[in-house]
């Protein structure tokens, strides 16, 4: 027979110590990892072992599904960063902020985005050697913007057909979307008789191709800022030309009606723009008839039922953006780079459509209604995705990267503490507080668990007294062994 007494009584105060001591730093370890792994992949390694494959093990119904996108892990796409098509101008709308509140528009990172940008598209291997694109390369990376509008002007003093330049002032150094307007303008002829030029030499190598790409890339991009000017000063004429001769220049027109009519079937689009203006141009014929009253009670309309539907697929895509359109955050002036899915598209997409929104009556009042519901369809929108792709978990890091720190970056989904990793921390830090007294009290702490031993024991002994008549001696001492 087992003799729980001697057993307790020889038991020395070292012993409680290391077991403490033991369990507390097994404990820790274990809290590390699962705040190593939160942090990594948004969700507790105990809880997504359990749910995805204990649990279906258990009951009988594990199946690993590779071949869905929607719930493959090795097809989540990455947090990619863009070049925002609508950002505004550094000197007559960002500076004008700076001025106006003494806080930074925008962050280095975003900038540094900028400038790699600048050098890739604006230069090629025939501009090495040349004076005005030397500068203007140095020009790109210089964080100061008086050292770059100076570097603008000493390019230009020695050559004054260098388009890039003039792209640099216009941008940093107009204070206004008129004056940007006019550099604007002296940049497109230059810019249009650079492309001229290399377009007659292109097919003579590969440095006057490499030319000739470098010069369609500055006439397209001073077509597009020359059209956000006009779309700024409301020449609404002036920006639909210059978008169409835009898209003429590009030769476009063939592959922009295939990538519409491709994604306007499928349930993959990639822009935010697109899942909501889909969903503004729905909502627009029931919007200001809507009732969530009447809804409710005889039951939503065909057309009703696409506008909600339209709606929590745009929502789906970007859960940020119904804050910024319902007003219940505050917008700010959108960066230069953008990521898909992420806070930074939502403010850009917000900053120019929520006036298109609040054109429509009844849009928002349908948005305010419906677009809470779409959470209610996401099983678990960290791993599985309805419509989409799951949600990438590295949105939040990039959106710092991109948004200034003045901006309270909006998180989806929540990221709470999971229960494992607030039961590990609470278990890690009782059982290193009880091996602190333990060491500091050995001959009370041993008493206290003698005590709470003898306490525990003592139904299993009033246990065993009842069952040993039924239960044979032999199986009871196994069981006590292990």
């Amino acid at each position: 027979m087992w003799d729980s007494s001697m057993f307790l009584s020889n038991l020395t105060p070292k012993f409680y110590v290391a077991l403490t001591g033991t369990s507390s730093l097994i404990s820790g370890l274990i809290l590390i990892f699962e705040w190593w792994y939160y942090r990594k992949y948004g969700t507790s390694f105990i809880e997504h072992m359990s749910a995805n494959h204990i649990s279906p093990w258990i009951s009988g119904e594990y199946k690993e599904d590779t071949s869905n996108p929607l719930t493959s892990h090795s097809m989540l796409p990455e947090c990619k960063v863009w070049r925002n098509p609508l950002s505004l101008y550094r000197g007559a709308e960002y500076e004008r902020f700076h001025r106006a509140t003494n806080k930074d528009p925008l962050t280095y990172y975003d900038m540094n985005l900028s400038a790699q940008d600048h050098q890739t598209f604006f230069t090629c291997e025939v501009d090495a050697g040349k004076a005005e694109y030397e500068i203007m390369q140095t020009a790109w990376r210089e964080r100061n913007p008086q050292v770059r509008v100076k570097a603008a002007h000493s390019a230009l003093e020695k050559n004054p057909d260098c388009a890039t330049a003039y792209i640099l002032l216009a941008e940093e150094e107009a204070p206004t979307i008129t004056e940007a307007e006019k550099i604007l303008k002296q940049a497109y002829k230059v810019a249009e008789a650079n492309y001229r030029k290399s377009q007659a030499l292109q097919h003579q190598g590969s440095l006057m191709e490499a030319q000739h790409r470098r010069d369609t890339n500055v006439l397209i991009y001073v077509k597009r800022r020359l059209a956000m000017c006009a779309r700024r000063l409301g020449k609404l004429k002036e920006a639909v030309k210059m978008f169409r001769d835009l898209t003429k220049e590009m030769q476009a027109y063939a592959d922009v009606q295939a990538v519409l009519a491709k994604y306007d079937d499928i349930s993959l689009p990639k822009s935010a723009t697109i899942c909501y203006t889909a969903a503004l141009l729905k909502a627009r014929n029931v919007a200001d008839k809507f009732s969530p009253d009447v809804a409710s009670k005889r039951g939503l309309s065909n057309a009703e039922l696409q506008a909600v539907e339209a709606i929590h697929r745009a929502v789906e895509f970007n859960p940020h953006v119904p804050k910024y359109l319902l007003e219940m955050k505050p917008l700010i002036l959108p960066p230069e780079h953008i990521l898909k899915r992420g806070d930074s598209e939502a403010l850009s997409y917000s900053f120019f459509h929520l006036q298109h929104w609040k054109a429509i009556d009844g849009a928002l009042n349908l948005l305010h209604c419906t677009w809470e519901g779409t959470f209610r369809m996401l099983p678990y929108p960290l791993e599985r995705g309805h419509l989409f792709y799951p949600y990438p978990t590295c949105t939040e890091c990039a959106d710092r990267e991109l948004l200034p720190t003045f901006h309270q970056v909006s998180v989806y989904p929540k990221k709470e503490l999971p229960f494992f990793i607030i039961f590990t921390a609470g278990l890690c830090s009782f059982t290193a507080l009880l091996a602190l007294l333990t060491h500091q009290y050995p001959d009370l702490m041993g008493a206290i668990a003698k005590t709470v031993l003898t306490w525990i024991s003592l139904p299993i002994f009033y246990l065993y007294e009842k069952m040993e008549s039924v239960v044979p001696p032999n199986l009871w001492q196994q069981v006590i062994r292990i």
